[in-house]
């Protein structure tokens, strides 16, 4: 079975085009979500879907990455410093996921079944993932 982005559906293409276009426009500004929405004239659940497809065609053709700040909202962007600043917030978000699904779902699973192989397996699998995560997310450009 081929992987969700590559079965990108002629609709979600359609609405990642008009995405595009309309933060293109925008430019240099980013929109809101909810000013995208209304300048896009497609409901919400299309301009996600688009929103999607959109990241993937950005990906297949190596344009600018498309980013989301609390002050500036969804933006293409290409300066080095506000990415990087970017990244580091998506990983620290992965890195308090990943911590409370280990102390929710997986310490306590853990308690219930010390012995089993597959529990140690995967506890010792998101105790890497989430050490790595964290020197990323510790990470200053000095």
């Amino acid at each position: 079975m081929p992987r969700a982005s590559q079965r990108r559906s002629p609709a979600a293409q359609r609405h990642a085009d008009t995405v595009r276009f309309i933060l293109f426009e925008a430019r240099p500004a980013g929109l809101a979500f909810n000013q995208l929405v209304r300048s896009s004239e497609l409901s919400a659940h299309q301009a996600r879907s688009g929103l999607a497809c959109l990241r993937d065609t950005i990906a297949e053709h190596g344009w600018p990455p498309l980013i989301w700040t609390r002050a500036d909202g969804y933006k293409f962007c290409s300066d080095p410093t506000e990415l990087q600043a970017y990244e580091v917030a998506v990983i620290r978000e992965k890195l308090t996921e990943i911590r409370r699904f280990i102390t929710g779902v997986v310490a306590p699973h853990a308690a219930f079944q010390p012995k089993g192989r597959w529990i140690r397996h995967l506890n010792t699998q998101l105790n890497s993932v989430e050490s790595t995560l964290d020197v990323i997310a510790d990470y200053i450009d000095a």
